[in-house]
């Protein structure tokens, strides 16, 4: 019977060898660790321990065999108070009866812990080499406000800064992700992924155009507001190779399959020319007809555009000079034909709530947060950010103000747009001859009814 037993517990050892080579541990590791456990499992049965004393574990490699002794302690840390040095010449055993029972138990959820720990190692370890990539995952579930994507081997996490504006996850559906880093946190080593970096549409037009990933056409600058719009400038390295037709692909096909990758968010891609005047009108557009003056010492651009050309080169809420500045790196100023200052930018400024004067950074963490980035964004949803409690009552007014200010502006623009439709209608009815007016608006009169049709 000693001998079975002997051979028995010598599987012990086998078992960690063996573990320790399939999942590419370190056996001391393993042994360290379930040292360290069987002490915490000490403490629980026992409860308050001596501090005199040091506590340690001998295990037996062989036969798993694990007893625990106390040490008087020589030495602590001037800080943390922990022993440093032991006496353990005058070691004494202190393990409490049936407590192989326990060691038993406690070893087998090492190892296993230590297996899920390497598993996980081994995954990290190979999403490493993909950051920067883009793959498609699965929606497995939501986390608070985050996204958790299945990508096939792991697990990614996409917090709410790295998700598109607008959009919603529903479980199960495949989407397109960028892994972006390996960030530690309170549950150790995550993969994030993110839907927002502007290198997601990069990597997409590398994976639909075959010239951007040969080189033919290369992606010189883009600027994104995720969820929103995107401009990307474009060049060509090889004669013969329209960069901007690539993009686009034959009726638009190639740009068609990133919009729906990205659930359907605009994009602008315009050709990169060296001459910034060129460079700039196009990163404006659709707006024309444009002054550009450049100062290049300054990095400075001011754009000078005709009345009915100040909303096209501003865009709403200021997106359309914001990206441009982001896609050019200038600092653009864009004033009225009369030189009346409309807006500035300076290209630094990641959401539209970012050119709000008055708004702190503490409330703009959490209106992004809550995907609230835009004034439309506002509008859309005043009662989402007006109930928040951690957003202090003077933002609310600064907000609600500015809120207030576009539903104005809104009802004056289609109040405007309503008149220029009436004015145009009834253009075209004066220049029309008096007959057809009449014919057009007299009632027709019903023809008479046949026989079998009265019967019906």
């Amino acid at each position: 019977m000693a001998n079975l037993n002997t051979v028995v517990r010598t599987e012990f050892a086998a078992a960690i060898n063996q573990i320790a080579t399939e999942r590419k541990i370190d056996p001391e590791d393993i042994y360290e660790a379930i040292r360290q456990a069987l002490v915490s499992a000490y403490r629980k049965q026992v409860g308050i321990l001596d501090e005199e004393f040091y506590y340690f574990t001998k295990l037996d490699r062989e036969t798993g065999e694990a007893k625990i002794f106390q040490a008087p302690v020589l030495a602590r840390d001037e800080e943390t108070e922990e022993p440093t040095e032991w006496d353990e010449s005058k070691a004494e055993e202190v393990t409490p009866p049936g407590f192989g029972r326990i060691a038993a138990q406690t070893a087998k959820q090492v190892i296993l812990q230590r297996i899920r720990r390497s598993e996980k190692d081994q995954i990290i370890n190979a999403f490493q080499d993909k950051i920067g990539e883009v793959v498609t995952g699965q929606v497995l579930r939501m986390d608070r406000r985050s996204v958790v994507v299945d990508l096939g081997r792991g697990h990614g996490w996409m917090p709410p800064e790295e998700q598109m504006r607008g959009e919603f996850y529903r479980l199960n559906s495949r989407i397109a992700v960028l892994i972006k880093d390996i960030r530690e946190t309170s549950r150790g080593d995550t993969i994030v992924v993110s839907r927002a970096d502007k290198n997601l549409v990069a990597k997409l037009f590398e994976r639909e155009v075959p010239e951007v990933a040969s080189g033919a056409v290369e992606i010189v600058s883009l600027a994104r507001e995720a969820g929103v719009r995107t401009k990307l400038a474009v060049r060509s390295t090889q004669d013969g190779v329209d960069p901007v037709g690539s993009c686009v692909g034959q009726r638009g096909v190639r740009v068609q399959k990133v919009i729906e990758e990205l659930n359907n968010e605009k994009i602008d891609i315009i050709p990169h020319f060296d001459d910034p005047i060129l460079y700039l009108k196009g990163a404006l557009a659709p707006a024309e007809n444009l002054l550009v003056e450049v100062d290049e010492d300054k990095k400075l651009v001011t754009v000078t555009a005709p009345d009915d050309q100040l909303s096209l080169a501003i865009g709403r809420g200021g997106q359309n000079v914001r990206l441009a500045a982001k896609l050019t790196g200038y600092k653009i100023t864009i004033q009225s034909a009369e030189g009346k200052v409309e807006t500035k930018v300076t290209g630094e400024e990641e959401y539209e709530i970012d050119t709000y004067e008055g708004l702190t950074d503490e409330a703009k963490e959490i209106l992004v947060q809550h995907k609230l980035t835009t004034l439309n964004d506002l509008v859309r949803f005043q009662d989402k950010w007006q109930d928040m409690e951690d957003l202090a009552a003077d933002q609310k007014k600064l907000l609600g103000e500015r809120v207030e200010q576009d539903i104005k502006e809104q009802a004056a623009r289609d109040a405007a747009r309503a008149a220029e439709e009436k004015a145009f209608l009834e253009e075209d009815v004066a220049d029309k001859p008096a007959e057809e007016v009449v014919e057009a608006e007299a009632p027709a009169e019903p023809e008479a009814e046949t026989a079998e049709e009265k019967e019906e």
